[in-house]
């Protein structure tokens, strides 16, 4: 049965926290301008000079390994950093005086076609090249037939087939002559060379050879056979003299090859002489084309109009140059942002072509990847995405430890396929690779990927948030005075960017600091800028930059309005007026990716004789968080050590968020907890109008806690819905009262005094507030409340004795 109250000891007034501290409002004293386009726009990184001076040292530091990892959340401003301190380091004396950028390509290697050879050039130089090749080729097309058909080759082609063909007749017609005098005629036929015996120079029918006597046989027979020996000598001289005889025509036709091209290619060696692989390049072309030159004589109708001449360039890819990478537009070091970086978008790959029904390749179709582009420079990778691509974390790595870039194709790197395919020549890697990404990403790779510290040796942590100052204010202003310049805004004036610099101090949920998010902040102007346009402003003012951020708010508010239509409509019960025992209005706050709101919940507890065990029943039922159930743990030692040093706590209680049918978690509940705790004890009554939100420790000092601003505005929508009554209000640690940026309505009713904010600094003061009674004599209570509890459980281990006599 309820006890009486008399006894008890009535709290001192509560103070309520004043207006000025529920909002801290810009002074526009501060803001001297009339609009932002009276500012200039902020060329320093306002709260980035961490971040700036570990991207500066390692951008320069020209050691090994100096790689950086710039931290920071998505549209904090990672990139335009990034491209700010870039671009002032390039036009740095000390960053113009490092070795330019080079131009790199492939040309074929005339030994190993599989192994395409590597080029650098300066820069602009392998465009050049390409063109001189091209035009060398196209200049050997018109040069060999030409020499190929002059007089002067005619005659000498004519001059060394005579000659080897008098070779030929006049060693047959010596025998000829020799088998005549001995009476035998050597006879010519389709298949060869035939011996005969004649009479009288008559070849006689072989029926008067047979006539004829032995002796006569025997000795034509003998000469017959010495003859065919010499014909076979000279039978078998006969390849060899075809053979000088090619021979001859090959030196013939390199001679006059040379004619035609010694001066192209000594053209090109005199351009390139300074670059010892360009010229052992042309060397081998001038092998090659030697060997070829039959190829280049292949005149075609009308193929001598120069047009025609330049289509034939492509029958001759063996003398392309593939030009991988063209800084020739480049007046700095090359700066790559590369936006999909997969396994063949950073490390280049090898493309096929369909000839035949059959995939074919050559060093014309190998394709550079963002390394290749950034050598020399720096490449920008987003780390999520470089993580997220199928081997290509592990590739970049292998190129930064390797120092170069191998290209490779996933059936090379992991032995799929045993076809052979290209192998090009590697190139040397000298890159500055910057990765951006969430800090989450930084401490996973820093954890778990050993040679991520070895390659990544900087961390360039970007700031959230800036202390708010007269100093900061000005620069927010100029911040703002950028953004609008870049996205082509109308300017501001100072109410609408004080209102801005609210909105993004209540961003941080701290009147103290400024968010220095620039995506939320863009997308604030843009949208004021809209709203401000469709007024027909030339400014934006404060009113616009309002109903920006309530629209904005208003587009994801739906899941709160049904949230609070349930406790309205007594679905969820949560009560704001009169009083209840070992019940307490606790604050949640629900996130919702970028969104978060606050509402009120019901939190019961219940007292009993017992063994000193505080039942968290939301941690029972597998509901409660790691976190929430240490805060229920912190609860009970504290309610031990306030209340039962030094003897057994004698009783069991129960704690459980009413209608919570989804995960708890977070310890901001524990003064609720504790507060319903100590009521169920006590059976004193619990103020209903009132919410309360903090986090404690064992010695009963209230913790600050997260989404204040979200909770207290939860519970105002509440008892604003029912009516305000004047009394209704929240208690907040005293902690959070620095991050207090209530909304307007809030205000309005708090300067109105219908509504309340009050703080506690220690368990004490909540209990004062919510009950309405000093701490003093609700201890004394709940002491005397401990003592009927351990009288019971003496009478009743009495009673158990009794029995066991009996």
């Amino acid at each position: 049965m309820p006890r009486d109250l008399s006894e008890l000891t009535p709290a001192g007034p509560a103070t309520p926290l004043p207006l000025e501290r529920l909002y801290r409002h810009c002074d526009e004293a501060e803001l001297a301008f009339e609009t932002t386009n009276d500012l200039e726009p902020l060329q320093e990184h306002i709260g980035q000079d961490r971040a700036v001076d570990a991207l500066e040292f390692a951008l320069q530091i020209p050691h090994e390994g100096y790689n950086v990892f710039l931290l920071g959340s998505t549209g904090v401003g990672k990139r335009e950093l990034l491209d700010s301190v870039l671009g002032g380091l390039l036009k740095s004396p000390e960053t113009a005086s490092r070795e330019e950028a080079s131009d790199w390509c492939y040309v074929n290697n005339f030994d190993f076609p599989d192994r395409p050879v590597a080029l650098r050039l300066p820069r602009g130089k392998a465009c050049q090249l390409r063109e001189d090749m091209n035009r060398a080729v196209e200049e050997l097309l018109g040069l060999l037939p030409s020499t190929f058909q002059s007089d002067e080759y005619q005659a000498r082609v004519q001059e060394l087939g005579e000659t080897y063909q008098d070779k030929e007749k006049e060693a047959f017609q010596a025998l000829g002559e020799k088998a005549s005098a001995a009476g035998v005629a050597m006879i010519q036929t389709p298949s060869g060379y035939t011996l005969a015996p004649m009479k009288d120079g008559e070849i006689i029918t072989p029926q008067a050879f047979e006539a004829q006597p032995e002796e006569d046989k025997d000795r034509v027979m003998k000469v017959i056979e010495e003859l065919k020996q010499e014909l076979k000598v000279i039978v078998r001289q006969l390849p060899g003299w075809k053979k000088d005889s090619r021979n001859a025509f090959r030196e013939l036709n390199q001679e006059f090859s040379k004619i035609a091209i010694d001066p192209v290619l000594k053209e090109l060696k005199d351009k390139y002489g300074e670059f010892p692989a360009v010229l052992a390049h042309l060397d081998a072309v001038h092998t090659d084309v030697l060997e070829e030159a039959e190829a280049f004589t292949q005149v075609q109708e009308e193929s001598a109009i120069p047009e025609n001449l330049k289509n034939r360039v492509k029958e001759f890819p063996q003398y392309h140059v593939n030009v991988l990478v063209d800084n020739e537009a480049l007046d700095t070091a090359p700066v790559i942002y590369e936006d999909s970086p997969g396994f063949s978008n950073l490390i280049g790959r090898v493309e096929y072509v369909s000839q035949m029904g059959t995939l074919v390749t050559d060093f014309n179709l190998i394709k550079p990847g963002a390394l290749h582009r950034a050598n020399g420079g720096y490449l920008i990778l987003d780390a999520d995405k470089l993580l997220t691509s199928p081997f290509a974390w592990p590739a970049l790595k292998r190129a930064l430890k390797a120092r170069e870039i191998r290209i490779q194709t996933l059936e090379q790197l992991f032995s799929f396929v045993s076809t052979v395919q290209l192998q090009p020549e590697p190139l040397p890697l000298d890159v500055k690779v910057i990765l951006q990404g969430d800090r989450y990403l930084y401490y996973i790779l820093e954890q778990y990927d050993p040679e991520f510290a070895t390659l990544f040796k900087v961390a360039a942590d970007m700031s959230e948030e800036v202390v708010r100052k007269p100093e900061s204010t000005v620069l927010f202003a100029r911040l703002i005075r950028t953004l609008q310049e870049r996205k082509q805004l109308l300017p501001l004036d100072r109410s609408g960017v004080a209102r801005v610099i609210e909105h993004a101090a209540r961003r941080m949920e701290d009147s103290e600091k400024l968010s220095l998010h620039r995506g939320r902040l863009g997308n604030l102007l843009t949208e004021s800028d809209f709203r401000a346009r469709r007024a027909g402003a030339s400014v934006i003012s404060a009113g616009h930059v309002t109903d920006a951020a309530l629209a904005a708010i208003n587009r994801l508010d739906q899941f709160r309005e049904k949230s609070h239509e349930g406790i309205l409509r007594e679905i969820m019960l949560v009560a704001t007026s009169g009083t209840a025992v070992g019940q307490v209005n606790g604050l949640a706050v629900y996130l919702l990716g970028d969104y978060a709101f606050g509402r009120p919940t019901r939190i019961t507890a219940t007292a009993r004789l017992g063994s000193g065990k505080v039942l968290d029943i939301e941690r029972e039922v597998d509901l409660g968080g790691n976190i929430h159930s240490k805060a229920v743990m912190i609860i009970s030692a504290l309610l031990a050590s306030r209340y039962a040093r030094n003897r057994p706590l004698p009783l069991t209680a129960s704690l459980v968020f009413e209608q919570s049918y989804g995960g708890i978690e977070g310890d901001s509940a524990s003064v609720a907890e504790l507060v319903a705790l100590i009521s169920a004890i006590t059976d004193i009554p619990v103020r209903q109008d009132l919410a309360v939100t903090g986090s404690l420790n064992q010695h009963g000092q209230v913790q600050a806690i997260g989404g204040v601003n979200e909770k207290i505005e939860g519970f105002f929508d509440i008892c604003n819905a029912r009516g305000l009554s004047g009394s209704q209000g929240v208690v907040i640690p005293a902690a959070n009262a620095v991050h207090l940026m209530l909304r307007q309505d809030v205000l309005d009713a708090v300067s109105a005094g219908q509504f309340q904010v009050y703080s506690a600094d220690t368990i004490d003061e909540a209990l004062a507030l919510l009950t309405g009674y000093s701490a003093a004599s609700i201890d004394s209570r709940v002491l005397e409340r401990l003592e009927e509890l351990d009288e019971l459980r003496r009478k009743f281990t009495r009673q158990g004795d009794d029995k066991d006599d009996g």
